[in-house]
């Protein structure tokens, strides 16, 4: 901070000037890129993922099978075989995303998997199992193993998409509160499906405690964007129902990096940024884009196309 002037005039001028750059910038509603990782080989390096400037968040996909007594298991496709302990080679890249200043979050899910919580207990047992292999650091952690090494990822991320809606409430509650136990934040986030209330998450969302949720705005066509017809009312109107009924941080457009990566509601970018984005940044919670995923978003471009935009 530079002292105060004796110059009265001045120090009035640059309150002003300074006061003027900080409403623009709030009214511009200036959004963050999340990108999900983890499902295709072809898809470059975490450490290149990050290296790229163009995310904010990278979010690691799946741990798919957990709860219910069988063993978690993650599954990174084709970038590394973490029966063999192959997955631990990524904890200084992991390290090095946040250096960037980039999250780096586990999601527990996914599209297919073997995955419920059976009751309170069970979420308790698992998110105990979250902080001693991914979370707590091994300083703390009580796991004979920790599948990624001995990184500390930033959060968990729900993408639950079939299994039993029961207990991800408890699962949230008690992650939330490990964030008192160690040394920084545990974030939690969800990617919930645009219609509301989620089927999978609705309840767990009701407690207020996630930071980020990006809204699946795709495969979904009463809640999504129209690209034929050009037709933002029905994404807009949903938009308006997240923003105002769901206690979190941020809510996140999400959206495919590319045609081929959902059945529909791929937005070109062009359509975004001229016709989509203006009508979200209008709300205090606009947190930006998701996107799924990183392998799409090489094939088209598309974070480097909207960057400057969200």
């Amino acid at each position: 901070m530079a002292s105060i002037s004796s110059n009265g005039f001045t120090v009035i001028l640059v309150v002003l000037v300074f006061g003027g750059l900080m409403a623009a910038h709030n009214c511009h509603g200036t959004g963050s890129i999340a990108i999900y990782w983890g499902q295709n080989g072809n898809e470059g390096t975490l450490a290149e993922t990050c290296a790229t400037g163009n995310y904010n968040i990278v979010i690691l996909s799946f741990l798919y099978t957990f709860g219910h007594g069988v063993t978690p298991r993650i599954d990174l496709a084709g970038h590394c075989d973490p029966y063999s302990d192959g997955c631990t080679k990524l904890s200084p890249e992991i390290e090095e995303c946040q250096s960037r200043g980039v999250k780096v979050i586990l999601s527990i899910g996914g599209g297919i998997g073997d995955y419920y919580l059976s009751s309170s207990e069970d979420a308790a047992e698992f998110a105990e199992y979250l902080w001693d292999s991914f979370l707590g650091g091994t300083g703390t952690s009580s796991s004979s193993s920790r599948p990624l090494g001995d990184a500390v990822l930033d959060g968990i991320d729900f993408d639950i998409e079939q299994g039993s809606p029961d207990h991800y409430d408890d699962l949230a509650r008690s992650l939330s509160s490990f964030s008192s136990r160690g040394t920084k934040k545990v974030y939690l986030t969800a990617a919930p499906q645009c219609p509301f209330p989620d089927a999978w998450v609705g309840g767990a969302l009701e407690t207020g405690l996630f930071d980020h949720v990006w809204v699946q705005f795709y495969n979904n066509p009463p809640c999504q964007y129209s690209s034929s017809s050009g037709q933002v009312t029905n994404l807009r109107d949903s938009w308006k129902v997240w923003t105002s009924k769901v206690k979190a941080g941020n809510i996140f457009l999400g959206l495919p990096a590319a045609p081929d990566a959902a059945g529909s509601g791929f937005i070109p970018a062009s359509d975004l940024t001229s016709r989509v984005l203006p009508l979200l940044k209008d709300s205090n919670k606009y947190g930006g884009v998701m996107l799924w995923s990183k392998y799409y978003d090489d094939q088209t471009g598309y974070s480097s196309a909207i960057k400057s935009d969200v």
